[in-house]
């Protein structure tokens, strides 16, 4: 897990604008005895953030949007992958 300090240099972040982004549900960190505990994929979501702000011209409106999506395509790729090997263990064997 990577500290809230760590966190902001490392992502090159101000701390408004990470409270900014939690609020806004952004990024969603976990939490650690009170302190907030990110993870190099909190960091790679911040990179993914700034793209689609700043190459992309997503606005803060569409940012939530486009997130969620992002969020329900892993969840739904997570569960695919979880019904195909579910498939293949109950798949009987050909006695080969």
């Amino acid at each position: 897990m990577i500290t809230e300090r760590e966190f902001l240099e490392r992502a090159r972040l101000d701390r408004r604008t990470l409270t900014v982004w939690i609020e806004e549900e952004w990024l969603i960190p976990a939490r650690q005895a009170d302190e907030l505990a990110f993870t190099d994929m909190d960091l790679a979501r911040v990179n993914l953030i700034r793209d689609l702000k700043d190459k992309m011209g997503v606005n803060d409106e569409g940012l939530g949007v486009v997130l969620h999506l992002i969020d329900q395509m892993h969840a739904l790729r997570r569960a695919l992958a979880a019904a195909l090997e579910s498939a293949r263990d109950q798949r009987p064997s050909s006695g080969r």
